[in-house]
């Protein structure tokens, strides 16, 4: 068998199906009468749907990519307090956004200069400009230039935004983070832990069980932390899950210990799946919504071992011709997360509406397959064009 590689190109392949079914997801939210196992599930039932699983698995895979990100910059030469200011920059930029898309959520077109299509539009552009991978050669001034003048958008878009309702107007305000705030967030406690660690499993390993406690002991009544922006830890146990399992891969391939690796992969996701199982009853049942432990760890177990089949099957087998037609979610996966709010904010600008049949059962499960695929080709041609973020 071939031996692994240190690179692991299973986890670029890993994020871009994740991101696909995110798009497939979020769009398939909006169809009727389909089946119940695809769907969110409610918030006090016990148990999850499919869509349920995406979110904590990109979160894992967040996790998965940090130590190689990190340690890169370590063996560039950059001091610790660059890497952390990379980490903090990083982190404002999910947040920023995720705090703009949640008060989209109640933005107040009726009340607003602009429409919600036109604000949603502006705003991302604006994104686009200040986070933009911008080309090496282009000069300086103009590069700063770009980004002032997307700090610009964004400044006017805060202080145009109108929420509420005549009655209770209000104006921006962190209900929630949204997804890419929770990201960013579980992403700048978790680098740091990563950080202060030094990427040793010594001292990693302890640090994800001290956040799995935290989680876990919360929802059983037994403590009552609400950690600072990040809650009850199941966000920041799921991304130091994927460092952890990282970590792992590497310690384990540099002493030539591939079948040691199979086996723990293998262990690590049904135990996580089987822990999840046995503290489901004590500890809220499962939910998405509550973020129990349960969810968690079947989720966390599910990806795990998503990832050691596409180890073999990318790293192995090297069959990542597989996943070409949608490669561009795992390498331009910020610019796939918010190509729809453009995409469906021109939608709406011309009144577009689907034909019926592609609003409910399998006729929208199609549309909603169509438009990841066509969100992701879009996002293919834009990096063709050297267009896409970077964060």
């Amino acid at each position: 068998m071939k031996h692994l590689p240190k690179r692991i190109l299973s986890i670029d392949v890993l994020r871009a199906i994740t991101m696909f079914l995110m798009i497939f997801v979020n769009d398939v939210a909006g169809v009727d009468r389909i089946t119940k196992w695809i769907e969110h599930t409610a918030a006090d039932f016990d148990g999850m749907g499919f869509s349920d699983i995406i979110f904590p698995a990109f979160l894992f895979i967040v996790g998965l990519s940090l130590p190689f990100a990190i340690q890169g910059r370590i063996k560039k030469g950059d001091s610790y307090l660059s890497i952390v200011v990379y980490i903090i920059l990083r982190a404002l930029a999910l947040i920023v956004m995720g705090f703009f898309h949640v008060n989209m959520e109640s933005y107040n077109a009726g009340s607003a200069l602009l429409s919600y299509p036109v604000f949603t539009i502006v705003l991302t552009v604006g994104f686009f400009l200040i986070w933009l991978d911008y080309p090496a050669q282009l000069a300086k001034t103009w590069k700063y230039s770009l980004i002032t003048i997307g700090v610009l958008i964004v400044a006017t878009m805060a202080y145009l935004y109108k929420g509420g309702s005549a009655e209770h107007p209000k104006g921006l305000e962190p209900e929630w983070w949204g997804i890419l705030g929770i990201i960013g967030w579980a992403y700048l406690f978790a680098a740091v832990v990563y950080l202060i660690t030094k990427g040793k499993m010594v001292v990693l390993l302890p640090s994800f069980i001290l956040f799995a406690l935290i989680n876990v002991t919360s929802h059983m009544d037994l403590l009552h932390v609400d950690l600072w922006m990040i809650g009850d830890a199941s966000s920041i146990t799921l991304m130091l899950g994927g460092a952890v399992i990282s970590t792992l891969y590497t310690v384990l391939i540099s002493k030539g210990k591939d079948k040691t690796l199979w086996a723990a992969l293998a262990a690590s996701g049904i135990l996580a799946i089987l822990f999840g199982f046995m503290i489901r009853p004590y500890a809220g049942g499962i939910s998405k919504i509550y973020s129990t432990p349960a969810w968690v760890f079947i989720c966390m177990g599910i990806t795990i071992l998503v990832f050691e089949l596409l180890v073999y099957v990318i790293d192995i087998k090297d069959k990542k011709n597989w996943f070409s037609l949608i490669k561009p979610a795992g390498t331009s996966t910020l610019t796939c997360y918010l190509i729809p709010y453009i995409l469906y904010s021109l939608f709406s600008l011309i009144d577009f509406n689907y034909p019926h049949y592609f609003n409910y059962g399998i006729g929208g499960i199609l549309r909603s397959l169509f438009i990841a695929f066509l969100v992701i080709r879009i996002v293919a041609f834009m990096e063709k064009k050297r267009i896409r973020l970077k964060v």
